[in-house]
C-alpha cells in the first residue's frame, strides 16, 4: 500500500479512528448527504460502522478510500478514493472513484485536485485498466469533478435500494510513457 498520497494541498492517508467523529460531523450535515444513497444523513454510530467498512475494503482489496486531510494544518475534509461499487451490481465488474467532503471545503478544488492523484495511482502503481464514477442524476458538481477527471458519460441508470436515478461515468487506463 502506497500511502499516503499527497499533493499540493492535499494529503490522502490511512483511517484513523480520530478521523471518525470529523467524519460523523461531515455524514451529519443534510447538504453533503443529499446525494448519497437515499440522502439521510449518518449519526455516529453509523459512520464509526462505514469507517471500519473502508478499513476491510482496504485489507480485501489492496486499495480503498483515503481520509482526506489539508496540507499544512491537518485538517480532515473527508474522503476521496476507490471502492468496488457493490450497490449497483450491474456495472460489476468495476472500481468506483468517489468522494465527500465537507461542505466548507466545497468549491475550491479539493475533490478535484485529491481525486486527480488517486487516479493516477490507479492507472499507474494498482494497474488498474478502468475507473468508473456513479452520481445522482443532479448532483452537478460531482458530475463536473467527473468530467474534470477525464470521465465520460456512460449510462444512466437507477439505484436498486432507493429508486433514485443514476448517471454513470467511466474512462479507460490512458495509454502513454506516464502510465
Amino acid at each position: 500500500m502506497d500511502l499516503p498520497l499527497e499533493t499540493d494541498r492535499t494529503v490522502l492517508r490511512p483511517w484513523q479512528p480520530e478521523d471518525v467523529p470529523a467524519m460523523a460531523a461531515i455524514n451529519a450535515d443534510p447538504d453533503v448527504m443529499r446525494w448519497i444513497g437515499g440522502g439521510v444523513p449518518l449519526d455516529h454510530q453509523a459512520t464509526a460502522e462505514r469507517v471500519e467498512a473502508y478499513r476491510r475494503h482496504w485489507a480485501e482489496h489492496g486499495f480503498g478510500l483515503y481520509a482526506l486531510t489539508l496540507r499544512p494544518t491537518g485538517e480532515f475534509a473527508g474522503f476521496v478514493g476507490l471502492a468496488v461499487p457493490y450497490f449497483l451490481p450491474e456495472i460489476l465488474p468495476a472500481v468506483e472513484i468517489g468522494w465527500r467532503l465537507a461542505r466548507r471545503h466545497w468549491g475550491r478544488g479539493l475533490a478535484t485536485e485529491a481525486a486527480r492523484a488517486v487516479r493516477d495511482h490507479a492507472f499507474g502503481p494498482l494497474g488498474l485498466d478502468r475507473l468508473v464514477s456513479v452520481h445522482q442524476v443532479g448532483n452537478v458538481a460531482s458530475e463536473r469533478v467527473m468530467g474534470k477527471l477525464g470521465m465520460t458519460h456512460e449510462r444512466d441508470t437507477v439505484d436498486p435500494a432507493n429508486g433514485r436515478p443514476l448517471r454513470v461515468y467511466a474512462m479507460e487506463r490512458p495509454t502513454g510513457p506516464s502510465y
